[in-house]
């Protein structure tokens, strides 16, 4: 699959991610992950980190889970794996284990990014010291639909959001940046049950 049939499935894909990442719930931060095989949807998840109290339930690594599952088997090849954010280090070392062959994501992550911050994703070196283990860097597509998920996770907390931005967190959009929000003394009581 070349040209506009990719970026057509591209944008697809990403819009699940961004949509299922905004179903994900009020406690759970909206990280979302769709694990294809052309246009085939595998396997989908969002983040479980509050819901399952463990801080690896990643969207990206429940997603290769079950993707593993349901293909019955350990490689990934040939899959693209779509997340509504660049993978942190730890799911990029997971992705590269999985040898997925296409990685793409929406907001860029400066300050934790296994491909902007760290190169893991890009890192070939991997690959040639531990091919029994690491598959090659795969493909990488940023910047799809970056505005679609900044709109999202300020839906999804406008407080939030602000914060995010403000830290450098996730790299901002500027032509999609929401308004800075003046933080409301109910939403701070229901972050923060003892003010």
């Amino acid at each position: 699959m070349q040209g506009a049939s990719l970026d057509t499935i591209d944008d697809r894909m990403m819009r699940r991610a961004i949509a299922l990442g905004a179903g994900g719930g009020r406690r759970e931060l909206p990280f979302a992950c769709v694990i294809c095989r052309d246009d085939e949807v595998v396997a989908e998840a969002t983040n479980a980190v509050r819901r399952e109290q463990d801080v690896t339930r990643h969207a990206e690594i429940v997603a290769m889970a079950q993707a593993r599952r349901a293909l019955g088997r350990r490689s990934l090849s040939g899959c693209t794996l779509y997340t509504t954010v660049e993978p942190c280090a730890m799911c990029s070392f997971a992705i590269r284990e999985s040898r997925i062959g296409r990685v793409v994501y929406g907001l860029r992550s400066p300050k934790m990014g296994g491909h902007s911050k760290w190169n893991i994703l890009d890192d070939a070196e991997l690959s040639r010291a531990m091919p029994e283990v690491f598959g090659a860097p795969p493909d990488v597509r940023p910047d799809v639909l970056a505005a679609d998920a900044e709109r999202g996770w300020f839906a999804w907390n406008p407080l939030i959001w602000t914060i995010i931005r403000m830290r450098g967190c996730f790299h901002v959009h500027h032509d999609a940046a929401a308004p800075a929000v003046r933080p409301r003394r109910r939403m701070l009581r229901s972050l923060f049950p003892g003010l």
